[in-house]
């Protein structure tokens, strides 16, 4: 019974975001590596409180993502700054999280103020040395396993294989290996398996 309701709910929410979607589709196939409108509406989207909230943020990144299950949990204040993600099945993440280009797997625990950047190369110099704003062509999609979790404030690099546990307020620049503990900055292996 809890499922139906769960349908209804995410039915409903479908409805209710798809106009902002249709303009993000217009805007991602018409204007090129722009993304001002899916930028305006992921910031409003992100500010819907309590339960509805829930149900029509995941609607709305169902719709304008590269993908996104319908079964995930995206909290108050979290920020998709791309459309090349990848959120699969049963992943929760916290408050106020900043998610870059990724592709999260199943039933990852994402805590509050976590960052996933688009890679560690997303910024270049031009001629002059002088910084450039975010380089689409230098953004990496990064991978999290399935069964990750990831601690509160940490900042994600680079990939995490499967079943990993990351230490609250660490910052991954090398890629962590499947079934490890790392922490601190720059997170370190501290233990080879997670039993």
């Amino acid at each position: 019974m809890r499922d139906y309701f769960k349908g209804i709910l995410n039915t409903f929410a479908l409805v209710v975001v798809c106009p902002l979607a249709a303009l993000c589709w217009f805007e991602k196939n018409f204007s090129l590596q722009s993304e001002t409108i899916f930028s305006l509406f992921v910031q409003c989207v992100a500010l819907l409180p309590g339960l509805p909230g829930i149900f029509l943020r995941r609607a709305f990144y169902h719709m304008v993502l590269d993908a996104c299950s319908l079964h995930c949990v995206i909290g108050f204040g979290t920020i998709m700054t791309h459309r090349r993600i990848v959120i699969e099945e049963q992943v929760s993440i916290g408050h106020y999280a900043v998610i870059g280009s990724s592709c999260i797997g199943p039933r990852c625990e994402i805590g509050s103020r976590v960052s996933i950047t688009s890679g560690k190369r997303q910024h270049t110099k031009d001629e002059l040395g002088h910084w450039s704003a975010f380089n689409h062509n230098a953004a990496q999609q990064v991978k999290i396993g399935a069964d990750v979790w990831l601690g509160e404030g940490a900042i994600i690099m680079n990939d995490i294989g499967p079943g990993s546990l990351i230490g609250a307020g660490s910052v991954v620049t090398d890629a962590i290996p499947s079934d490890s503990v790392a922490v601190g900055n720059p997170a370190r292996l501290i233990n080879a398996r997670v039993t």
